[in-house]
């Protein structure tokens, strides 16, 4: 948008990192600097510059006599409180299903009661009356006002090892943004890879797998590392967000890198916080999973490379980007390794507790050290070292609100189990699929795709999963389907449910954001890549699934 007329935006995340620096002169020349990524273009604009990730996006613009713009009136203050609407329906879901559904005689008035309460809290997750921690904290106060559950067995899931693992696999994140190793090595993948626009899709989307290992949050691979690249990229070659050249460059990238983060976030089990939330909601029906590290990265990773492969070429058909050919971006991030010069000490600790981290996750089992207690050792590793500090921990506001929201739907989720109303929703969905004389595949095939096809309705995947991952599993476990095999495929489906629409997921939200997909072309290159995939871990999944003896 070469008649940008910007006064000043400024936005940051939590903790100073390493930066991607990007000069473009009214030449278009590019080259990568640390610590800034500053935009120089003449006449129009003047100046950008932006770091990550605790960055500061600044863009000032010069007097241009073509499209002057003026600054956007004062937005009106928002309300404050829950939203009245979504508030009203959410109660009356859970008052209806109380008072007005007759219970079933297999359910104790106690296990109604607590699933009213359930459904009233996950109404509220899906409509958002208040942001989703502080919808959450209401839902557990309820169970506890009405003497649904006593305080101790309501607050029993904030001592669950699972919940911990999320919040220090956030802090990890945090670490692993601040030092910039991310940065440095999404910038070895465009030098390796960068020299046309369909190789730098395939190195992005490589890059985020790759870093699967060490950074275990795809919200913090997204908002720390690839979308402040992939903003880098897109501004050298000319392509802006809200404007006809964003499909020169941008969309395309954007559109790459959130339908690859399915298969990224599924490949391994620390690839993302809601396959840990999955394997303890596996284990609270009744699906214990063997060394699961192994295990899940076994069962997932033919699929999941077959669809790393795949989805770069199809969207580049699907949504083609018009610059085909990027020759000047190997040299650029080049010359910003150059700058950044070898890697750097704390780099090189962070390295260092997460292979040691890694390597615990993986053997920590046949030595007696659980998951949590590894990500525990790395975590203090840090601390000591100075990678981080307290505070970094204490302001990374998303793992304290997961940390909060992700106890209360794991503990009424265990209790719904224990109270049997999982066991009696089952039990008639199974009847109901009998009734219909479906073979177990058959049933395994529709459940998945209700699975899919329902997260049009959360905003998040651990929202998702927390609400219908243990009464779908369930469901399938009664049409006959092998425990394990359901277990794990709900799973990944939990994962590639997250390109669905631009609220899908955190990830989603944050590309989307971005400013160089429409709307329309979100929902669209969401639904048809969401087939794509259902094909392809379908297909390939199957004949995979069968030689590894899951059915």
């Amino acid at each position: 948008m070469e008649s940008l007329a910007l006064r000043s935006l400024s936005l940051s995340t939590s903790s100073p990192a390493s930066y991607l620096s990007l000069r473009r002169s009214s030449s278009k020349s590019l080259s990568l600097l640390p610590p800034l990524i500053s935009v120089h273009s003449s006449p129009t604009l003047r100046s950008l510059s932006i770091s990550s990730p605790r960055f500061t996006l600044r863009a000032t613009a010069s007097t241009s006599p073509e499209k002057p713009q003026s600054l956007p009136s004062p937005s009106p203050p928002q309300p404050q409180g829950a939203k009245l609407i979504p508030l009203t329906i959410s109660v009356s879901i859970g008052l209806i299903v109380r008072f007005l559904i007759p219970r079933p005689e297999q359910v104790t008035s106690q296990g109604w009661q607590l699933l009213s309460i359930f459904l009233f809290t996950i109404s509220g997750l899906v409509l958002g009356p208040l942001p989703v921690g502080a919808w959450a904290f209401i839902g557990l106060t309820a169970s506890i006002v009405t003497k649904t559950l006593p305080f101790s067995t309501a607050f029993a899931a904030f001592t669950n090892e699972l919940i911990w693992l999320i919040a220090i696999s956030f802090f990890f994140a945090r670490g692993f943004i601040k030092t910039g190793l991310g940065d440095r090595i999404a910038t070895y993948f465009v030098k390796w890879l960068g020299k046309s626009t369909l190789g730098l899709s395939y190195g992005l989307a490589f890059c985020e797998t790759l870093m699967g290992l060490i950074m275990p949050s795809t919200m913090a691979r997204a908002g720390g590392v690839f979308l402040p690249v992939i903003k880098s990229l897109a501004l050298s070659a000319g392509s802006y967000p809200g404007d006809p050249s964003s499909r020169k460059l941008g969309s395309f990238l954007i559109q790459t890198q959130l339908q690859c983060s399915g298969a990224s976030g599924a490949i391994l089990l620390t690839s993302a916080a809601q396959n840990l939330l999955c394997l303890k909601l596996a284990r609270e029906v009744g699906v214990v999973i063997s060394n699961p590290w192994i295990t899940w990265f076994k069962v997932a990773s033919v699929p999941a490379f077959v669809s790393l492969l795949c989805t770069p070429l199809i969207i580049y058909k699907l949504y083609p980007p018009d610059l085909k050919h990027t020759p000047e971006a190997p040299a650029a991030a080049a010359k910003k390794l150059e700058r950044l010069g070898p890697i750097t000490k704390n780099e090189w600790i962070m390295l260092g507790a997460m292979a040691f981290t890694v390597s615990l996750w993986v053997f920590g089992e046949a030595i007696g050290i659980a998951s949590v207690v590894s990500a525990m050792i790395g975590l203090s590793t840090l601390l000591l070292l100075g990678v981080i500090n307290w505070d970094d921990c204490l302001s990374d506001k998303s793992a304290w609100d997961s940390l909060t929201w992700f106890a209360v739907l794991i503990g009424m989720a265990g209790q719904l189990t224990n109270l049997g109303v999982v066991a009696w929703m089952s039990d008639c969905v199974a009847k109901l699929l009998q009734s219909l004389s479906l073979t177990w595949p058959a049933s395994f095939i529709i459940l998945q795709a209700c699975y899919l096809l329902i997260h049009y309705l959360f905003a998040s995947q651990t929202a998702h999963a927390g609400a219908l991952y243990p009464p779908f599993l369930a469901m399938q476990i009664a049409a006959g389907v092998p425990g394990v095999l359901a277990a794990l495929c709900l799973a990944f489906n939990n994962n590639l449910s997250g390109a669905l629409a631009h609220y899908s997921g955190g990830p989603a939200a944050l590309y989307y954001g971005a400013g160089y997909v429409d709307l329309r072309d979100m929902f669209r290159v969401g639904f048809v890549m969401a087939l794509v995939q259902a094909i392809i871990w379908g297909g390939v999944g199957s004949f995979w699934w069968k030689f590894l003896g899951l059915y």
